[in-house]
């Protein structure tokens, strides 16, 4: 075996298990492809010596015959999961020099079943943007570039990083979380693959939180099958996690059979939008058409209230974060602020947030503060409240008139230039196909299925019934294998 970094989880597994190689020889091929690729950064804090450790522990389970799937694999973790010891600042200022006495429960699920972490992941400030433009370790960098075209492209947000080192072979998976987009988006803009489970499947204790609603953590792997295995290892019932439902996880991969015939697979046509590049509807299409000559009926189908979807999670999102984020105020932990004689606690509050928080939290905390004020309370967050009800009935009418899944596109275009001069709203724009997908707490998945004029990679979104991730896997395994992705960026880092 030459290449370990290229390896597949699945293969990587099958190999430790046959003795072609152990955990700490993967272990340390990829820190070493880690060490290399700075120019990317990805990785924001490097954890070699916890990673040998673990890649140790791991190949004694593996030759004692005691070993779950995820044992001896190596991962990058984002940091918005509290990793005990290990700075976890959610990319922010105000959270510098900030490390847990604990542990997120899906890092130590994972570590439970062995897995190794090779360090923590660049993302947008608590997980707040589409591009990785808005993290205090500055931005992470798409491994992918446009034709000849030598300027650095986004790899997507808000798990930026995770993208990036999964596409880049740093790692061979990655924890992602996902508010309005932000494991699925990346992953369209890196040709890899990533899925957000139904909300409630995987816990968000010790995840930094966004927007507590509407947040979810998944895998972000090469492949369907790797994010089979990794999300299993990944869920769960919480106790910790008012929010965690307490079913049973099935085994995911051994769900992957590749038949969907006769699944019903829907296309809504509110989904098609002005102005969308003639590519990713030529994609779309033809995403239809591999699965229809898999065995599944295409039937089209409506989600009304799809245009009002941007708007609402908009007013959402920020509310919940303005509420979450005002535990950061120089008190208990992380940054604060230096006070001149006479401040007084006020005086403290306003000098730490402003000196914390980067111009997009405090845009949107500004925001979300606006609309649960006194006033306004009504004419913004009930009224969102009220639509996100309406999103969430408009998926349920479909899925309860036969649908098994749904097809869109995973984004409205391929990787764009880091420093392109977006204002905020086209930003935003970026999350359009995905933000309904958090609003009404279901499981979606971007898969690589094909790549524009310029060689950059695109990804379709299948989004399904609630609690369903293996049918939905299922789906995208077969859609996977119908479109044959294998493009890997050029290495010039």
């Amino acid at each position: 075996m030459t290449d370990l970094s290229k390896l597949t989880i699945a293969g990587a597994r099958d190999a430790m298990r046959k003795g072609d190689m152990s955990s700490a020889e993967l272990t340390g091929a990829f820190l070493k492809e880690i060490e290399g690729a700075g120019a990317l950064n990805a990785f924001v804090h490097h954890t070699p010596e916890i990673a040998q450790n673990q890649a140790k522990a791991a190949d004694a389970r593996i030759k004692a015959g005691d070993a779950p799937a995820m044992c001896g694999i190596p991962l990058g973790i984002k940091d918005l999961f509290c990793t005990k010891g290990v700075p976890s600042q959610a990319a922010s200022g105000i959270l510098e020099g900030f490390k847990p006495e604990y542990e997120s429960t899906v890092t130590t699920q994972l570590f439970d079943a062995g897995a190794v972490m090779l360090g923590k992941l660049n993302m947008d400030e608590f997980a707040m943007g589409s591009s990785n433009e808005t993290s205090a370790y500055g931005n992470a960098v798409n491994p992918w570039k446009a034709g000849n075209d030598g300027a650095d492209l986004t790899p997507g947000g808000s798990s930026g990083g995770s993208a990036a080192a999964v596409s880049a072979d740093l790692c061979l998976g990655a924890t992602g979380t996902d508010t309005g987009g932000s494991i699925r988006q990346p992953a369209a803009f890196t040709g890899i693959t990533g899925i957000k489970p139904t909300y409630g499947r995987v816990s968000r204790w010790g995840v930094v939180a966004f927007a507590s609603s509407l947040d979810q953590a998944g895998p972000m792997t090469k492949d369907v099958r790797d994010s089979a295995i990794m999300l299993e290892a990944m869920c769960g019932h919480d106790p910790k996690d008012s929010t965690s439902a307490d079913l049973a996880v099935p085994n995911f991969e051994a769900m992957l059979t590749g038949d969907i015939k006769g699944k019903v697979i829907g296309i809504p046509k509110e989904y098609t939008m002005d102005g969308m590049p003639a590519e990713i509807e030529k994609l779309w299409a033809d995403g239809k058409d591999m699965l229809k000559d898999a065995g599944a009926e295409i039937r089209d189908i409506t989600l009304p209230h799809t245009k009002y979807a941007l708007p609402a999670y908009y007013v959402i999102a920020p509310a919940e974060a303005s509420s979450n984020l005002a535990r950061y105020d120089g008190v208990r932990f992380g940054h604060r602020a230096k006070l001149d004689a006479g401040d007084g606690i006020t005086e403290m509050y306003e000098k730490t947030r402003a000196e914390g928080f980067g111009p997009e939290v405090q845009r949107r905390v500004m925001v979300g503060t606006y609309v649960l004020s006194a006033g306004f309370y009504d004419a913004y967050y009930n009224r969102a409240r009220k639509v996100r009800a309406l999103i969430k009935q408009d998926f349920e009418t479909v899925f309860a008139d036969g649908i098994d899944a749904i097809l869109t596109p995973a984004t409205p275009s391929a990787a764009f230039e880091l420093g392109a001069n977006f204002d905020p709203i086209q930003m935003y724009l970026n999350d359009v196909f995905t933000v309904t997908v958090n609003l009404a707490g279901l499981p979606g998945i971007a898969v690589p299925a094909g790549v524009d004029a310029k060689g950059l990679p695109l990804g379709l979104q299948l989004i399904g019934r609630p609690w369903e991730e293996g049918d939905l896997l299922n789906v995208a395994y077969t859609l996977e294998r119908a479109a044959g992705f294998v493009a890997k960026p050029d290495k010039w880092w």
